[in-house]
């Protein structure tokens, strides 16, 4: 509903000049929490049709690796040199999202084609390709139907929405690691207890929890006294996060 006013206003007019980069924006805010927050919750789950209802939230946020890179690379490498998605120890976000995006989508590409080459299918098999594919004519439609504003509203509106999960993806285990053959546990991952957070992103706050047990349902999900714990909640650090130093020095000293 969100981004179906965005092109509804746009395309009529309701929403022009400079107002359409706001209402981008602020579609792009939604779909970071409503879209892709949801999504991540449904994809957990072992349901095929919540697992498409997680699918087309991706999709309406032009995201075509979270669903292979989180479920089948992130959750089984998490803290590891082999998992790009874990921020190193003095990374900034500027370097990670960048680092983190690019070998995300490198990795669930290859893991696809991997699968289609074993079960003999071709390469528009792959969850990757028909996905970016699937983007590619969504945008090219709108932009004939609606204008060229719509389109580039909602590759704005996506481009948000994905510097926002890469940036709660940088704050969830940066400077964190483990071992290779160690099992994954309650400190691998940077947890908050703030009401909002838990509030806005349905308990993804208590991500130590989540990792140390996948298949919880956010409503079970615990605080670990083992867990290493932000120092504010997910609204609140984005500043710090944009700000390096700041951010060094809200987080470094803890991580020891």
């Amino acid at each position: 509903l969100s981004i179906f006013s965005l092109i509804y206003g746009i395309h009529t007019g309701v929403i022009s000049g400079y107002w359409i980069i706001s209402a981008s924006l602020s579609t792009g805010t939604s779909s970071g929490t409503l879209a892709i927050v949801v999504a991540h919750e449904l994809i957990h789950k072992k349901g095929k049709l919540w697992n498409l209802a997680g699918r087309f939230l991706l999709f309406t946020v032009f995201n075509p690796y979270f669903y292979i890179h989180h479920l089948r690379i992130h959750h089984k490498y998490v803290g590891t040199k082999s998992d790009p998605v874990t921020a190193y120890f003095g990374e900034t976000y500027y370097h990670y999202v960048v680092r983190s995006i690019s070998q995300q989508i490198k990795q669930a590409f290859e893991l696809e084609k991997k699968r289609c080459d074993k079960n003999g299918k071709s390469l528009f098999h792959n969850y990757v390709v028909l996905s970016i594919t699937g983007h590619v004519v969504v945008i090219l439609l709108s932009g004939y139907f609606f204008g060229v504003l719509v389109a580039a509203a909602l590759i704005n509106q996506a481009l948000i929405a994905n510097l926002l999960l890469e940036y709660t993806n940088y704050i969830e285990h940066y400077g964190l690691s483990r071992a290779d053959n160690e099992r994954v546990n309650e400190t691998h991952s940077w947890q908050s207890d703030k009401v909002i957070s838990r509030f806005f992103l349905i308990d993804l706050s208590r991500h130590a929890d989540h990792h140390f047990h996948a298949s919880k349902p956010f409503n079970e999900l615990l605080s670990h006294e083992k867990s290493p714990v932000l120092p504010g909640g997910y609204a609140s650090l984005l500043l710090p996060v944009l700000i390096p130093p700041l951010w060094f020095m809200l987080v470094n000293k803890r991580i020891p």
